[in-house]
């Protein structure tokens, strides 16, 4: 630290006291009786302000800056406007000592001999206190909370803003040490607020809020009569009677005298946010110091040690920024650091350090060896056993433990000196002299060893890593590089200041001069870039920088000499470069070049870096070929000009290398068809059809589908161009294809018609089915299609195909409810087996739901299926059992249907007769099992009611009788009971016109008849109208020996002839009507039976037959239609 005068003025009387305007611009003097006012920038005395009638005492401005006070020894308080004008005036009873402005609230604290005041602006009065002392000097807190009075019986009183006492620090040296000046701390950092205090007791002590004392008392031996901190309380100033203003720490530790004077030192005080310093004096005079703070620091690789606070080390790593800080509390003189080691200079002796650990990250140290002594030096160097001092020209080598080794002098004085490392105990150093020698010394060694001289002054010296090279920075800013062993000047540059070789990279180095940072690499022009501050460390991508006392690590991209090599096709060194640090695009830019000039290795490293696995996989292709044989380099080139994409020159490379078919490829993979028709011209037709067919894939692809179909076409691939078209609906253009198609393409042709069908156009379909001849497709197309007709009409032309057809028909119909059509189309298809299976589903459901009529006829036709499949002699008897059997469940439900419509609905549609004979007629026939859905006592009872309406008593009784052992309905049980009890008023005996007669043996047979429908007498069975249930006047006859079935049935036949009908009903039209007319003329039944009519194994009589015929339109048995000329 060194103070240098600004300016300096003298006033006629003594100066007391000072004030700065807050911004630094103004200087206001208590000098005399007058306010003198000068502007800091040069010395100037502004103005001089009178309004004191006595000794002005004390100054102070405002933290606003809008005004500020005086006070005298007239006993007033002056407050004055920044204009410089008085705007207030007040008193006290006794000369005015001190006055001090609040910082936060701008309240004025005046103190006298017996009391002080606190004045406001927003206050009409000052508010007096009185005080046991007398009060000498005083400082508001930073928060503007407390205030502190220092007396002249050496009490300090800490008041509050109102003025009332919080605080009392007596003081161990009492009114034998009167206090003189206090200054609270301005610091932020500290987490209490501090309390300075100089006492003519001649010592500095430190107190907290609270009145506690920090540390002990600093003996400071002489009176002090002024105390101020630095504005952000890093530094204290002192001055007193010793004539001198002394700069302390803010712990008190003295670094150094800022200005010697004539006469005592009544006031001093600090420029605001600067290192400009103010002496007032006894003698009148105003001295203005800067003081400069030298750097005292020192680097070795990534750790850089500085002072801090002119008492402390703070040691940082330049990559990881971690700082430590190593408390000195002493002034630091000198710091040098070397490896893991740190060597301080304090005023009485050297500190060395050491690191815990050898690890590279470690930043803790501790105390190695203290040298207690005291050494004067320009230079210190720290190695691993020892320190060197440098002091003009000469170097002494020095133990931890202070003895001297070895002494070098010098011819010339010593401008630089750096340690280059070596062996502990023998480490090298690089020394530069002012007559431009430059030495090595080894610690071990007496002797120096000239490297070079050159004619000027050497600044600032650097050696390579190899220790091949040497850079010196000269006295003219010239970088001077030389070749150590031949000692040739290689190169040289202007405008630098210090120079610093890359440690990584032996032909890269930098200086730094002139607001620019240069970087050389080899013997390629500078590369510039602005850099304020001195280049002191070159280590990989960072450069270590110094500027206004810190040091920064500034990343440099080295972009500039990696693209100087890559210029040269040097790829190595452009790697090595590329490793120090550059960006990711300089990576890859660095690999395309390497790639492009077929230096795979280098290649390889940088798309590593940047993790490009697309090039890395064809650098391992090319490489594996290579090692296959190839050699083809033009081949190779092609291959990495298509991954850069530039295609045109591998197109041209790969012709030029006989491949023309591996750019081809490459056209048609990119999708730049025209490109390659170019490239093809007029060649193989072959070729040019893939090209097309690839072009159609593309636009596909790209959903381009128009463009694909046509050009699919156009390339002869129509099943692709029927896929596309197929898949977007376009059936127009499947109709092109189709017809344009030869009927011998049968695949394409089946393509159309399967999307023909797909979209719903069956009739295309059927018409491409046809060009192909393919029948069986077409049958299948009208099935699916349900278009019936056309498939019965194909069935016809080609019986071959008739399974195809009315199975599917049969299902259709099945799966639409409509089983009786399914049933004959299954019949018509020739599976039996599902036909009766259709039938006996049918049936079970018709049971299920009372259509017991339909159930009849459901028997019928299973009947019918069988007597079909008896046909077959292998099965003939077992189907005739079912035949049989079938008929007569048939008969049961026909005759059951108009018991349960008598029975469930509330009108009859049948005669009583009727009813009468078909529950006789069930009653006979259920003696075993009665069949599902048959209600035995629903028979019972009908048979009950109609035998007792016809006057069958006894039977009606019998009915009854029955049904009183049998589970009714609830509807018909009251009912019963009546019945029950009103036919025992009946005569017991049946009617004579009921009872039954045998045609065969002329027997009245019984109406309850045990042996069921059969004669009682000649056992023949009863033939039953299927209508009224009469006994028919039929009789069973047997045939003769001799005659087969056939000739028997074609004699009945004979017997009875059947006449074609005619159809009696006449259509007559006039002009103003048209009339329906029913013929009689013809007999209705011509030569027929006029009794019977023989009709589906059922007998009816004629009359019978023809009315329900009339009412149904069908035989009212087994359905079927009038109009069936079938048998």
């Amino acid at each position: 630290m060194r103070a240098v005068l600004t300016w300096r003025d003298k006033a006629e009387q003594c100066v007391y006291d000072l004030a700065f305007k807050p911004d630094g611009t103004q200087l206001i003097l208590a000098a005399g009786n007058r306010l003198l006012v000068y502007d800091t920038s040069d010395g100037t005395l502004l103005q001089p302000l009178k309004g004191h009638k006595d000794t002005v005492y004390c100054v102070a401005y405002a933290k606003d800056g809008k005004r500020f006070a005086s006070g005298s020894a007239d006993k007033s308080v002056i407050i004055w406007t920044s204009k410089l004008e008085g705007i207030l005036k007040y008193t006290h009873n006794d000369s005015i000592q001190c006055v001090s402005y609040n910082p936060v609230t701008h309240q004025l604290a005046s103190c006298s001999s017996s009391d002080f005041g606190l004045w406001s602006p927003e206050q009409k009065s000052v508010s007096k206190h009185k005080s046991s002392s007398k009060i000498t000097c005083c400082s508001w807190t930073n928060d503007g909370q407390y205030l502190a009075l220092g007396m002249f019986s050496g009490v300090i009183s800490i008041r509050n803003r109102n003025g009332e006492e919080k605080v009392k620090i007596e003081r161990p040296g009492g009114s034998l040490s009167p206090l003189w000046s206090i200054c609270w701390s301005p610091s932020r950092e500290e987490h209490n607020d501090i309390l300075a205090v100089a006492d003519w007791g001649q010592k500095l002590s430190f107190y907290q809020l609270s009145g506690k004392q920090i540390g002990k008392d600093r003996s400071l031996n002489f009176d002090p009569c002024c105390l101020s901190y630095f504005t952000k309380g890093e530094y204290i100033l002192l001055g007193g009677s010793d004539k001198q203003v002394s700069l302390f720490t803010k712990d008190g530790v003295r670094l150094g005298t800022v200005g010697e004077q004539n006469s005592w030192v009544w006031t001093c005080k600090v420029k605001p946010d600067s290192n400009y310093v103010v002496v007032g004096c006894q003698d009148g005079t105003i001295s203005f110091y800067q003081l400069i703070f030298s750097t005292v620091h020192g680097l070795y690789k990534d750790r850089y040690a500085y002072r801090d606070s002119m008492t402390d080390v703070i040691v940082q790593h330049l990559i990881t920024e971690q700082k430590v800080r190593i408390k000195c509390k002493e002034l630091v003189k000198k710091i040098a650091i070397y490896k893991n080691r740190l060597a301080v200079q304090l005023p009485e002796k050297i500190l060395i350090h050491e690191l815990y650990s050898d690890d590279s990250l470690d930043m803790r140290y501790r105390m190695k060896e203290k040298i207690v002594r005291k050494f004067e030096c320009n230079l210190l160097v720290v190695c691993a056993d020892h320190i060197i001092l440098c002091q003009e020209k000469r170097l002494q080598c020095l133990s931890f433990s202070g003895v001297k080794e070895r002494e070098w002098q010098m011819e010339s004085l010593i401008r630089y000196i750096k340690v280059i490392g070596g062996p502990p105990g023998r480490e090298g150093l690089l020394v530069g002299l002012k007559n431009g020698q430059i030495l090595k010394i080894f610690v071990d060694s007496l002797f120096a060893i000239v490297l070079l001289k050159q004619a000027t002054a050497v600044r600032c010296l650097d050696m390579s890593a190899s220790r091949n090279k040497l850079a010196v920075v000269d006295e003219n800013d010239t970088c001077l590089v030389y070749d150590i062993h031949t000692k040739e000047l290689l190169f040289q540059e202007p405008n630098a200041n210090s120079v610093a070789w890359n440690t990584q990279c032996e032909d890269m180095l930098c200086f730094s001069g002139g607001g620019y940072l240069n970087i050389k690499a080899s013997t390629f022009p500078v590369h510039q870039q602005k850099l304020q501050g001195f280049v002191v460390g070159y280590n990989g991508s960072r450069i270590f920088c110094l500027h206004a006392f810190s040091m920064s690590a500034v990343e440099v991209p080295q972009s500039a000499p990696m693209y100087q090599y890559l210029d040269r096709k040097m790829f190595r060194e452009a790697y090595q470069i590329a490793c120090l640090g550059v960006t990711d695009t300089d990576w890859r830019e660095l690999a395309m070049e390497a790639l492009e000039g077929l230096e795979f290795e280098t290649a390889k490293k940088a798309f590593t870096r940047v993790q490009d696995l697309r090039y890395l996989e064809l650098i391992n292709s090319i490489e594996e070929r290579k090692k296959r044989g190839e050699t083809n380099n033009d081949l190779f080139l092609a291959d990495v000009f298509s991954y850069q994409g530039k295609f045109h020159e591998a197109a041209r490379l790969y012709k030029r290398s006989g491949h023309e078919n591996l750019a081809l490829d490459m056209y048609t993979d990119l999708r730049m068809f025209e490109y390659a028709k170019d490239f093809l011209g007029s060649g193989d037709p072959k070729e040019t059809k893939m090209l097309i067919t690839k072009q159609a894939d593309w636009a596909r692809n790209i959903n381009e589908p128009k463009a694909a179909v046509e050009m699919y076409i156009s390339a002869g691939e129509h099943g692709k161009a029927i896929e596309i078209s197929g898949d977007h609906g376009w059936v127009d253009t499947l109709i092109d294809i189709a017809r344009k198609l030869d009927k011998a393409e049968r695949e394409p042709l089946l393509m159309c018609a399967h999307y023909f069908k797909k979209l719903d156009n069956p009739g295309y379909a059927a018409e491409t089915y046809l060009k192909i001849g393919d029948l069986k497709s077409l049958v299948h197309l009208h099935v699916d299609t349900q278009r019936w007709d056309e498939a019965f009409a194909l069935g016809e032309k080609h019986p071959e195909f008739k399974d195809d057809i009315y199975v599917p028909y049969a299902q259709w119909l099945a799966e639409n409810d409509r089983f009786e059509e399914a049933q004959k189309a299954f019949h018509k298809a020739g599976r039996q087996g599902e036909a009766v299976r259709v039938l006996e589903q049918l049936t079970h459901n018709a049971v299920v739901e009372s259509r017991f009529n339909d159930a009849a006829y459901y028997y019928w036709m299973l009947s019918m299926q069988c007597l079909d499949i008896a046909q077959d002699p292998a099965q003939k008897d077992v189907m005739l059992g079912k035949f049989h059997h079938f008929q007569h469940l048939a008969e049961l439900y026909h005759g059951y249907h108009a018991i349960q419509r008598y029975t469930e609905e509330p009108f009859s549609f049948h005669l009583p007769e009727t009813l009468f004979n078909i529950s006789r007629f069930l009653l006979h026939s259920l003696t075993k099992d009665t069949p599902l859905g048959i209600s035995k006592a629903n028979t019972l009872f009908t048979l009950a009611k109609q035998s007792k309406a016809l006057g069958a008593y006894k039977l009606a009784r019998h009915a009854y009788d029955k049904l009183q052992g049998l589970h009714t309905p609830a509807r018909f049980q009251k009912s019963i009971e009546l019945g029950s009890l009103t036919i025992r008023s009946k005569p017991f005996q049946d009617s004579e016109e009921l009872v039954p007669l045998c045609y065969r043996c002329s027997t009245n047979n019984p109406l309850l008849n045990n042996l069921g429908n059969v004669c009682i007498n000649c056992r023949q069975p009863f033939v039953f109208s299927a209508s009224s249930y009469e006994v028919l006047h039929l009789v069973e006859f047997y045939l003769e020996e001799g005659i087969t079935d056939e000739e028997a049935v074609s004699l009945i036949d004979l017997e009875a002839p059947r006449h074609k009908r005619e159809n009696k009903w006449q259509e007559i039209a006039s002009n103003t009507s048209q009339t329906l007319r029913l013929d009689e003329t013809l007999d209705s039944m011509g030569d027929d039976d006029p009794f019977t009519a023989k009709l589906s194994f059922e007998m009816f009589h004629s009359e019978d037959y023809e009315l329900l015929v009339l009412q149904h339109t069908c035989c009212p048995y087994c359905r079927r239609r009038i109009d069936d000329p079938s048998p």
